[in-house]
Order: C-alpha cells, then sequence, then structure tokens
C-alpha cells in the first residue's frame, strides 16, 4: 500500500466530504438531484461524463463512503472481463455473508469494447453491483445503449478559474495532506499562470503544484517562493482541453465551420489555431474547409474552391507546421468571402427529387445516337445545339417529362451570383411559357 507521504499530491487532497467538494453545483448543490440521492443514499447506477480533472473519481469515492459501499475500482484501460468476473464474485459473496453493497467504478469505460460493457450488464440489472461509470467521451457514442438504458447521465463541467484557485490554495495551506509543511508561496503571478494553465483541470493544477514545490530551491529560511517561471517550468505545457479522437474534435470543428459560414475571420483564425496546435490531423480540416467553400460560398466565389483545394494540396506538399498558414489563409479567405448555400439547397432539393419521384427515362432529345439504331428509335431528334442560338440560350426541356418547370438552383444577390442571376433571369423568363415539346420516351421495341 502506498504511504500518504509518497502518495501523489492530487489524491492526498481528494475531498472527504460533500462540502469539500469544488465544483459541479448543478448537479451537487443544494436540492439537486444527484446530491439529494447520496445524502438519503438513493444513487443507483450512473456515468460521469466530464472533461478530465473535474472530480469524477472523487465523487465516485465520496458516494461509496456516503452508502457505505464497498468501493471495487477498476480502470478499463488495462481491465477485463476477467477483473469483472472477479468483482462480481466478490460482490455476491459480500451479500451471501450481508456484508452490504458493492460500487463498482470503472474509470475511461469507454475504452470497454461491446462484450465487455454487456458483461457487466446482468449483475447491473439484477443489483449485484451499482455501476459508476466515468468517461471523458460522449456517452450516446462510446457507451452501448443497453447499459446506457439503465444509468443516470450526470455531465461534469470543467472547473472555473475560481474554483482551480481554490483547489490549489488548500493544497498550499493543508499541512496535513497537502504543501503546508514544506513553507511555499505561490506569488500572484504564479498562481494566475497556474490557474490560467490548468484550464479547468483540477488534477493538473494540483500536480503542476507539486512538482514546482518539490524542485523549487528553498531560500536560506527554507521558504519555497513559486513564481510565474517556476510554474511554466514544472508545468511545460497547457493541459490539453482538446482530444483529436474525441468529442471536441467534432465540437471544434463545428465552431470553426460556423464561425467561417458568420464571416467572423478572427474566431475562424482561433479554432483554426486550436485544433492545429493540439495535434488535429491538417488534412481533416482541410477537407472541411473544402466542404465549407462548396456548402456556405458556392458561386458567390467560384474561386473559394480553389483556394480551399490549394490549401489541402500544399498541406501535402510542404507538410506541417508550414502547411498550418496555407490552412489559416484559405480559412480567412473563406471567413470574409460573400456567402451562398444555394447550391447546397439545391442538391438537397434534387436528392428530395432523386429518391422521392419516379426516375423517368433520359429525354430521347437529349441522348446520343451512335448507332443508326438508335437514330431510328428517336434518340437525339429535335435536339438543338446552343452554340447556334443567340447567346448561346436554347429553351427546350432537359428534365424528365415528370419534373419539367422545376428550379432548384436559386442564386443569392451576393459575390458573383448577382452575375449569374441576372442570365438565370433572363434564360428562365424565355422558358416560362415554354411548353415542353419531348414525347415521353418510346417503349416501342424493335425485331431483332
Amino acid at each position: 500500500m502506498i504511504a500518504p507521504a509518497d502518495e501523489p499530491l492530487a489524491s492526498r487532497m481528494r475531498p472527504r466530504t460533500l462540502d469539500e467538494y469544488v465544483g459541479q453545483a448543478h448537479i451537487l448543490g443544494d436540492g439537486k438531484l444527484l446530491r439529494r440521492a447520496i445524502e438519503q443514499d438513493r444513487v443507483r447506477s450512473c456515468i460521469f461524463w466530464g472533461p478530465p480533472g473535474t472530480g469524477k473519481t472523487s465523487l465516485a469515492r465520496l458516494i461509496a463512503a456516503a452508502s457505505h459501499a464497498h468501493f471495487a475500482p477498476l480502470s478499463a484501460v488495462s481491465a477485463g472481463v476477467a477483473d469483472l468476473r472477479r468483482v462480481v464474485a466478490e460482490a455476491q459473496e459480500r451479500h451471501r455473508i450481508g456484508g452490504g453493497q458493492t460500487l463498482l467504478f470503472i474509470d475511461e469505460i469507454h475504452r470497454f469494447n461491446k462484450a465487455q460493457q454487456d458483461a457487466i450488464l446482468q449483475y447491473v440489472e439484477d443489483g449485484t453491483v451499482i455501476l459508476i461509470g466515468a468517461t471523458t467521451e460522449n456517452p450516446s457514442f462510446e457507451v452501448n445503449a443497453p447499459l446506457l438504458s439503465r444509468a443516470r447521465v450526470f455531465v461534469l463541467h470543467a472547473l472555473t478559474d475560481d474554483e482551480v484557485g481554490i483547489v490549489v490554495d488548500r493544497a498550499v495551506q493543508d499541512a496535513e495532506r497537502g504543501l503546508g509543511d514544506m513553507n511555499t508561496r505561490v506569488t500572484a503571478e504564479g498562481r494566475e499562470t497556474l490557474i490560467n494553465l490548468a484550464n479547468g483541470d483540477a488534477r493538473f493544477a494540483l500536480n503542476t503544484l507539486e512538482v514546482a514545490a518539490l524542485t523549487a530551491e528553498p531560500a536560506e529560511d527554507g521558504a519555497r517562493t513559486l513564481t510565474e517561471s517556476v510554474i511554466l517550468d514544472a508545468a511545460q505545457q497547457r493541459a490539453a482541453g482538446y482530444d483529436k479522437d474525441g468529442e471536441s474534435h467534432y465540437d471544434a470543428i463545428s465552431a470553426l465551420h460556423k464561425s467561417l459560414r458568420d464571416s467572423d475571420p478572427d474566431a475562424t483564425l482561433y479554432w483554426l489555431g486550436r485544433m492545429l496546435e493540439r495535434g488535429e490531423d491538417p488534412l481533416f480540416v482541410a477537407r472541411r474547409l473544402v466542404r465549407a467553400a462548396s456548402e456556405d460560398i458556392g458561386l458567390a466565389d467560384p474561386q473559394a474552391l480553389v483556394v480551399a483545394m490549394a490549401a489541402q494540396q500544399a498541406v501535402h506538399f510542404i507538410g506541417m507546421p508550414e502547411g498550418a498558414l496555407a490552412l489559416a489563409e484559405a480559412a480567412v479567405y473563406l471567413a470574409v468571402a460573400p456567402k451562398s448555400n444555394a447550391l447546397y439547397r439545391a442538391y438537397l432539393a434534387v436528392q428530395s427529387d432523386v429518391a422521392k419521384t419516379r426516375n423517368d427515362p433520359v429525354p430521347l432529345h437529349l441522348r446520343n445516337a451512335p448507332t443508326r439504331l438508335m437514330k431510328g428509335l428517336g434518340y437525339g431528334e429535335g435536339y438543338q445545339y446552343a452554340h447556334d442560338a443567340e447567346n448561346a440560350i436554347v429553351v427546350q426541356a432537359h428534365l424528365p417529362p415528370n419534373l419539367v418547370g422545376r428550379t432548384y438552383y436559386v442564386p443569392t444577390e451576393r459575390g458573383v451570383e448577382v452575375r449569374i442571376g441576372q442570365r438565370l433571369a433572363e434564360r428562365r423568363e424565355r422558358a416560362k411559357d415554354h411548353v415542353a415539346k419531348s414525347p415521353h420516351p418510346s417503349t416501342n421495341t424493335v425485331d431483332e
């Protein structure tokens, strides 16, 4: 067993009561559901979903203590079905001898595969164990539906700066479990830097604080002063608030796309940089920029797609980190470009018609007739060659008979689409009273 003095500071400073617990007032404040359930010993299986360092494990331990249940922790990173069976067997034996309830805590539960998650179901269902799972990933995607239906999901939020400050101050002052017996002092700048770097992660703050205190050069009187430079040296880098394989990956790209769509180049650059600097695949970002060029700009600025594809090629050609500038150039170009979703709406309408209407054959006059048989069947008959017409505009039926007159593309009055709209208006004015002259496709057969 690890001696208390050898435990990491973050472990030693775990809250011992709900009153010591910092954060999550939305579920643990006075009168809130989870707090009432804990105080009344009515907690049933649940899943805690939130970023690292928000108190998921500490909360599970508090629940076990409050209900006088045996706390059986497992990490899905290293545990398997055999470990689950062992815990269940011990829980069943504990029930048999009247030893009380077992709280099975599975950290990183999203790392269990389907079979491993299924193995828990029966024992959650029959009450052999109370399950508390902790995950940093969206349980809607990472936890099996049967298991999810048997557990209440509670969302934990990243701690605020004030809450991280409370955790840090307690650790510095606590002589029993914290750094109080080390004569440690944190300067105002050091404290502010530590809180800022923590990104709402209390564990990161405490781990960094501990490293800083243990490595700081003591003064003649033994005092250890943790300045901004000492904190920065101990932290090395900001707490990771971004998981390129998790939900934040999708949240960030959504924020980038929406900022671009709203023509905000500053926010667009920020989300781009946040993703790339946290190790996101640059080609994932490039693909979204290409999509945005077509979906949100389209023909309002046809050059947008060219710029986006050029950025993708630049990343391929020069790699990272140099390729980040090409992506930044494309992102800003798309952000400040005139916006139009006319193409997007047009294609959605086409998709709907393809799926929901009869797919009539191609009108005969639009078909090529490379053989005598095809010509005899009327292929190509009556087709008007556009370049022989004034302004190369021909009014003839191009859609199948059941869709004649359907309009899909309606340009906006922004960017290049202003000119496109004027040209289309001229053509559509000519076609307004046009009656399709194309006959329905022939159903005649030809003898062999």
